[in-house]
């Protein structure tokens, strides 16, 4: 498989965005990836989960299923598991915490991968890897079709940013790193002349 220029496609998507934007760990940045308008083509989508699922295999990770958590990482998960050739569930927040609803269940020991489309601190998937974990699943790796720079993608070198939230005995996959600038609310000189917008899932 020709080796994807994951840039350029989130930029042929006008999925990178620029401008004001509030992330979900409350930091503000000046650039925002919308993955849903890079998932929104099927052709793309199913070509972004069989290169994710490729370094997963030649990585020698045994996966039973995916797991993702609602809403950002369904779609990226869902091509994920269908590459691997495995089952596909998703958590979701009810009042606040995540939790495996909709009849999905799993078994004691089933080796998951937790899939999001953009991997920042890792707070999502890790809410979800603990989630299942409780139910007995043994979370094997993380993985996302692209990492905001504060944690380690596999293959590649780098430190660990103090935000990551992803364990260190748990590889993580990603098919590109984008790094961009953030502030703390309090420190974003963005905010002395436009107000930061919300696109993602939580938001608008």
């Amino acid at each position: 498989m020709k080796a994807l220029d994951i840039r350029q496609i989130y930029e042929d998507a006008n999925a990178l965005l620029e401008g004001h934007f509030l992330l979900s760990s409350g930091n503000h940045s000046d650039h925002y990836l919308q993955s849903a308008k890079v998932l929104e083509n099927p052709k793309i989508a199913s070509m972004l989960g069989e290169a994710l699922a490729k370094e997963i295999v030649q990585a020698g990770i045994e996966v039973e299923a995916v797991c993702s958590p609602a809403l950002g990482g369904i779609l990226a998960g869902y091509e994920l598991a269908r590459a691997l050739g495995v089952r596909f569930i998703f958590t979701e927040r009810v009042e606040g915490q995540m939790q495996l609803r909709r009849g999905f269940s799993v078994k004691n020991g089933e080796k998951i991968v937790i899939c999001e489309d953009i991997i920042t601190t890792g707070g999502s998937a890790l809410e979800s890897a603990r989630c299942i974990e409780f139910f007995g699943a043994n979370v094997v790796a993380y993985a996302g079709l692209a990492n905001r720079g504060f944690c380690v993608r596999s293959g590649t070198k780098g430190t660990k940013k103090p935000e990551c939230r992803l364990p260190d005995d748990k590889p993580l996959f990603a098919l590109e790193d984008f790094i961009f600038t953030m502030y703390a609310p309090n420190e974003c000189p963005m905010c002395a002349y436009s107000n930061a917008i919300k696109p993602g899932s939580r938001g608008n």
